[in-house]
């Protein structure tokens, strides 16, 4: 028998809603170690500088349309054990992120 498959979940973040997107995805299941530690909640998280130019069509949550912004923002980086977790965590992640379109991206990860 297999082991469930692991994907890798990172998103960006605005600090004021770090701990609220931190909250949702861990509730969902991600962030847990398979193992007789039982860790739970477990993340990576880091500061970086992010920039983006919001669209005619956009309702930027920070910034303006047309006008190129620099936002200090965390990267989190964090484990979901099966499919079915880093799905529910991208869902949870996508109701609380204060963006109008949350910045993540979801990797499967070999074993090896």
């Amino acid at each position: 028998m297999s082991a469930a498959s692991r994907y890798k979940l990172v998103f960006y973040v605005p600090h004021s809603a770090l701990d609220a997107c931190k909250k949702a995805i861990f509730a969902a299941g991600a962030g847990r170690y398979p193992g007789p530690g039982g860790y739970t909640e477990c993340a990576f998280v880091s500061k970086g500088l992010g920039q983006f130019r919001p669209g005619d069509a956009a309702k930027p949550h920070i910034g303006h349309v047309g006008e190129l912004e620099h936002v200090e923002e965390m990267k989190v980086e964090t484990l979901c054990v099966g499919r079915d977790v880093a799905v529910k965590a991208v869902e949870a992640l996508k109701k609380v992120h204060p963006y109008e379109e949350a910045a993540y991206e979801v990797y499967k990860l070999e074993d090896m």
